[in-house]
């Protein structure tokens, strides 16, 4: 008999939890700001809800419904299945993403997956599939009373004392076993601040990544006594934890951003989504920063965006085009200014529709930005029209 894509996926579920002792399944979505909220089921009630799904109260999740309006039905993916490898394996814990749905099974608009999973299906619509590889910075503290860093390294010191780096490696072989791929890791510029970069993957999946990342990175964290925090600049004098977003569009099995005949190898359709991600930036980043605290990291002298500039190399700088390193696969756009706080589903939305209304509009680019902008005047900055 053959299946149809969700009814292997769900057979695979099935016989997985059984293969693997599960007894608890944790299912998750988020509300409208990132936050995660689930709610677990047991082995006995896996199939209906696999088939039904499971009512919740839309209106007592932020941004979703009215109480008047308030059933609605989480239904799981079973392609997300994953067993959580910090419980024990025996009674195992296993979790699930959900989209929501009204209760006559439609998709529910406000549901930040679902908003993602549109805007993926307008660029699919024109031959396009969206790929993201985010740069993940956050602190580790003392507690969360406190912003004690537990540790005094910099920049990609190997040496620093402190719970830090354990914590780090720890964390990267959980995040393995998840199935998540780890492109590196390493300390970052602040006292306790730390990096886990992430390969790229289609949008979608990477927002599920994300939200999982900060799980693991929390809970390896709690499990040695210390906090994990992903506020955006939880220290006055020291760097903020920025979400770097590289991002590329992909035809068919070519990359759309490259033209090796362009200076900096990137096709018309590159320089479009370029321009617009830099003409939609305000709009852009009240989704990718959306709290107080982000626009405390936001500020020039940090290596964090302050003004609306692309350039070829400075990391100080909005949107840049990383140096051509010889792989057309490669050739990507890096938008800076996301913070590791945000709700990873919006903020993917927002980037592909301005890069696409970019490529659609047919926006002026302009010249990438040379000069050191950080140290202008206000006045000045207003004649360089930046």
């Amino acid at each position: 008999m053959n299946l149809t894509p969700y009814q292997a996926a769900k057979s695979y579920v099935l016989h997985s939890a059984n293969e693997l002792d599960v007894k608890f399944i944790r299912l998750w979505f988020t509300d409208i700001l990132g936050t995660l909220k689930g709610f677990a089921i047991t082995i006995d009630e896996l199939e209906e809800v696999l088939d039904r799904g499971a009512t919740i109260d839309g209106s007592s999740i932020a941004g979703f419904a009215r109480s008047d309006e308030s059933d609605m039905i989480a239904m799981p993916d079973p392609t997300t299945w994953q067993l959580l490898p910090w419980r024990p394996r025996e009674n195992a814990v296993a979790r699930m993403f959900c989209d929501i749905l009204r209760p006559d099974g439609t998709p529910f608009d406000g549901d930040p997956r679902n908003v993602l999973r549109r805007n993926i299906q307008r660029a699919s619509d024109k031959g396009y599939s969206f790929y993201v590889g985010p740069e993940l910075e956050y602190f580790y503290l003392e507690d969360s009373d406190s912003v004690v860093p537990v540790d005094q390294g910099g920049y990609f010191d190997q040496t620093s004392a402190g719970a830090g780096p354990d914590l780090r490696r720890e964390t990267v072989l959980s995040l393995e076993e998840l199935g998540i791929p780890v492109a590196h890791s390493h300390h970052e510029v602040a006292p306790g601040q730390h990096e886990i970069d992430l390969r790229h993957q289609n949008a979608l999946a990477m927002a599920d990544t994300i939200i999982t990342y900060r799980v693991v990175v929390k809970e390896i964290a709690s499990q040695h006594g210390v906090y994990a925090s992903f506020m955006p600049r939880p220290m006055n004098g020291e760097n903020g934890s920025g979400m770097h977003c590289h991002l590329s569009l992909a035809k068919g099995e070519q990359n759309a951003f490259f033209d090796e005949d362009d200076a900096l190898h990137l096709s018309s359709e590159g320089r479009g989504f370029l321009v617009g991600l830099i003409r939609h930036s305000p709009e852009i980043t009240a989704v990718t920063n959306q709290w107080v605290n982000s626009y405390k990291r936001l500020v020039p002298g940090t290596e964090a965006p302050a003004f609306s500039v692309w350039t070829g190399g400075n990391w100080g700088d909005l949107v840049r085009v990383p140096p051509y390193q010889g792989r057309a696969e490669a050739v990507r756009i890096e938008y800076r200014a996301p913070d590791s706080a945000c709700n990873p589903y919006l903020a993917f939305s927002v980037m592909l529709a301005a890069g696409m209304k970019g490529m659609e509009e047919g926006y002026d680019l302009g010249e990438p930005v040379t000069t050191d902008f950080g140290g202008m005047s206000p006045l000045e900055r207003v004649e360089a029209g930046i």
